[in-house]
C-alpha cells in the first residue's frame, strides 16, 4: 500500500486531503510543520509527499533539501507559489512535481497515481541491476552511483531517468515516452525538463560531458544509452 506524508498546515485542506486518500486505499501521516515532516519521514518512509511550501516552521524548499539528502520518496509540491522562477527552484531542490493551489482534487489524484506508478516502474529487473562502464558504475537497486572510484549522488528523477534509459539500452527513447514515465502525462510537452536533467546526468557522469560515451541525444526526436 503506497504511503503519503501530507505537509500542510490549512486544516479544511488538510481534512479534504486525508479523507479523498484514504478512502482510495492509500495511508496517510499529516504534518502541519516542516520539522514534524521530517521526523515522520524518518520514522515511517513515505512512497510520496504532499509539500506545502508556505510552512509555519521552516520554507518547503528547505525541507525538499533535507529529504532528499536520505530519502527516496516522490515529492509533490502544492503551493500558492506560481512564478515559473519558483517553480524552477523546487524542481531544482529535487521536487519530482508541482501543483498550484487552488487545485483541482482529480488532478492531484492523477498526479499521485502517476507518483506511484513510476515508484513502481524505477524497480528494476535483475538481468540490469548493475551497470558497469570504463567510467562510471550504477548499482540501480541500491541506488548508488560510482566515478572513477567515488560516490556521485544522483537525484530521485535523475535515477528514474536513467533506469528508462537502461532498460531500452542501445534503443533510441523518444523524449514523450521519457517524460511520460518520468514526470507523468501532464508534462509530456515538458522537454525543457529533459534537457536539464540529461545535462546533470553526463556532468555527474560522463567523462567528457560535451562529448558523452553514454548517454546520447537525438535532437528533436530522443535520447539513448549506450552501455
Amino acid at each position: 500500500m503506497t504511503r503519503v506524508l501530507v505537509v500542510e498546515d490549512e486544516p479544511p485542506l488538510v481534512r479534504a486531503l486525508e479523507i479523498n486518500l484514504k478512502v482510495r486505499g492509500y495511508d496517510v501521516d499529516i504534518a502541519p510543520y516542516g520539522a514534524h515532516a521530517l521526523r515522520l519521514a524518518a520514522s515511517c518512509p513515505p512512497d510520496v509527499v504532499l509539500l506545502d511550501l508556505g510552512l509555519p516552521d521552516m520554507d518547503g524548499i528547505d525541507v525538499i533539501k533535507e529529504l532528499r539528502g536520505w530519502s527516496r520518496a516522490s515529492i509533490l509540491v502544492v503551493s500558492a507559489r506560481r512564478t515559473s522562477d519558483e517553480k524552477i527552484t523546487a524542481l531544482d531542490a529535487g521536487a519530482d512535481d508541482y501543483i498550484t493551489k487552488p487545485f483541482s482534487m482529480d488532478e492531484l489524484l492523477a498526479r499521485l497515481r502517476a507518483a506511484a506508478r513510476r515508484i513502481d516502474s524505477a524497480r528494476p529487473s535483475g538481468e540490469s541491476a548493475m551497470v558497469v562502464t570504463e567510467t562510471f558504475t550504477l548499482d540501480l537497486p541500491a541506488k548508488k552511483a560510482r566515478r572513477d572510484g567515488r560516490d556521485v549522488r544522483l537525484t530521485p528523477t535523475e535515477w528514474h531517468l536513467v533506469e528508462v534509459l537502461i532498460r531500452n539500452s542501445g534503443r533510441l527513447v523518444s523524449q514523450q515516452q521519457l517524460l511520460q514515465e518520468v514526470w507523468g502525462p501532464s508534462h509530456n510537452t515538458q522537454t525543457n525538463y529533459l534537457r536539464v536533467y540529461m545535462a546533470q546526468l553526463r556532468r555527474k557522469l560522463e567523462a567528457d560531458p560535451a562529448h558523452p560515451r553514454h548517454f546520447f541525444t537525438a535532437p528533436g526526436m530522443g535520447y539513448r544509452f549506450d552501455p
